[in-house]
């Protein structure tokens, strides 16, 4: 992770106790991770910060326990501070606890508890999603969410080029593969110009 200033880091800290506080209670990251939450975990999601362009309006949809989408917001707060992060996730207890840590950490963070594939299109001009869908499920939630010019970041395992290779049979869409900083065979899907076939 790329220098980051003691108050960002202080905040990284903090969300990082929440996550481990809140854990029990809800299943916020699995247990065995709990060990290891900095290099799996934040540092994994602070890299999308770094290879993202300035955003007014970036949506991260299936928030679930805030990876990327908090650790994108507690970046912004103070190298982009007038970047509006939207946290989507359906589950009402999560949105909870994502609602606590941008109280707690006074981010510039919007939640929303609803339904991805449903919602309102959110005409954010930069999109995220960790482990939430396929890659073709998640072109459809870009197709709906994200402004036209806008582009999307994916995080994606040691299978994501199987993954392009099944979405390009229903998308035409840019692509730049970042490769991981935290796992030498994964990538982050830089998406753009996104198109039904």
């Amino acid at each position: 992770m790329a220098y980051v200033s003691r108050e960002t880091q202080d905040r990284l800290e903090a969300y990082v106790d929440l996550i481990r506080k809140w854990n029990s209670r809800i299943n916020l990251v699995s247990r065995s991770s709990l060990d290891d939450l900095w290099d799996r975990h934040i540092i994994d999601s602070a890299q999308i910060f770094e290879l993202s362009h300035r955003a007014d309006r970036w949506a991260d949809l299936g928030s679930g326990g805030g990876l990327p989408g908090l650790v994108l917001a507690i970046m912004a707060l103070e190298q982009d501070p007038a970047r509006e992060t939207i946290l989507v996730d359906s589950d009402q207890r999560k949105c909870a606890f994502l609602r606590t840590v941008a109280r707690e950490l006074k981010l510039n963070a919007t939640v929303l508890s609803e339904r991805v594939e449903t919602m309102d299109p959110l005409e954010a001009n930069v999109l995220s999603a960790r482990a939430l869908a396929p890659l073709t499920q998640l072109m459809a939630f870009a197709e709906r969410h994200l402004e036209p010019g806008g582009h999307a970041f994916f995080p994606k395992g040691r299978n994501w080029g199987a993954e392009v290779d099944d979405a390009r049979r229903e998308w035409r869409f840019d692509l730049q593969a970042h490769p991981s900083a935290t796992d030498s065979g994964a990538a982050i899907l830089e998406i753009r110009d996104l198109q039904r076939v």
